[in-house]
């Protein structure tokens, strides 16, 4: 069972990883990166070996610039020892650092992310048990929790181009739902 996803990334990648972070937080699963600033007063080196240690997978992002930083490099290597599930997400055209060139990434372009942030779900949903989804309704701007959509449901959604539907249990307005990522659409 995955309980607690790291995500490794550079400073320029900041942007994709939070769409990461928003994604895993839709999907019910705890996660933090190096950027997660919730005590101040940690530094971000404690941030990094605390994080990776009590984690059981880490998403690594890699772009060319996330596959030369030493930061993201260091931590594949604190999380191969630490025995955490490695799970590259990596831009068309770049090389797998050494370390995990033997793990088969998920690869992605700047326009088909939500892509690759779908068959991450998928692939979290076949290792672990996802039950919840946590949304926030851009109607009323509640977070609500309502079960997790069958895969059968996604799989359709995402063949036939259509959205997840879904209703506010706050406002009862009819929310629409991407089906790889679980956020609504506005």
């Amino acid at each position: 069972m995955i309980y607690t996803i790291y995500i490794s990334h550079c400073e320029k990648d900041e942007h994709l990883a939070r769409e990461i972070l928003q994604t895993l937080w839709a999907v019910n699963m705890e996660s933090f990166s190096s950027s997660s600033d919730e005590a101040g007063y940690i530094s971000p080196e404690q941030q990094i070996h605390f994080g990776i240690s009590r984690s059981d997978c880490m998403i690594v992002l890699l772009t060319e610039e996330g596959a030369r930083s030493p930061q993201v490099n260091q931590e594949i290597g604190l999380a191969k020892g630490n025995n955490c599930l490695l799970i590259p997400l990596v831009d068309e055209g770049v090389e797998l650092p050494v370390l995990i060139r033997h793990v088969h990434p998920i690869r992605f372009s700047d326009d088909r992310f939500s892509d690759a942030l779908g068959k991450l779900i998928y692939g979290l949903r076949q290792l672990t048990r996802l039950e919840w989804l946590k949304i926030n309704c851009p109607h009323c701007e509640e977070e609500m929790t309502q079960y997790m959509t069958p895969q059968e449901q996604v799989d359709k959604a995402i063949i036939a181009g259509t959205e997840l539907e879904t209703i506010c249990s706050y406002c009862q307005n009819k929310l629409f739902l991407d089906p790889r990522t679980f956020m609504p659409v506005k």
